[in-house]
């Protein structure tokens, strides 16, 4: 596996966790289908995720730059 398909796979697991806490944070204060209310969503926590994975998007972009700038230089080597 190369470091661009490393770093492709970090940016969807980033943008899955984003989903995941946005759904959570949306869901706060709906009703489920008996009824009842949903329980209440942990903001705090929701906001450590969203922050989370900011920072794992951000690093997978720049492996993936990285990785681009690594693979022109191996080119103009071998040019």
């Amino acid at each position: 596996m190369d470091i661009s398909s490393i770093a492709l796979q970090g940016l969807e697991q980033s943008s899955a966790q984003v989903d995941a806490a946005v759904s959570q944070i949306a869901s706060a204060g709906s009703i489920s289908g008996g009824g009842a209310p949903v329980d209440v969503v942990s903001l705090s926590k929701e906001m450590v995720a969203l922050m989370s994975a900011r920072t794992a998007f951000s690093a997978n972009v720049a492996v993936f730059k990285t990785a681009e700038e690594t693979q022109q230089n191996t080119l103009n080597v071998m040019a």
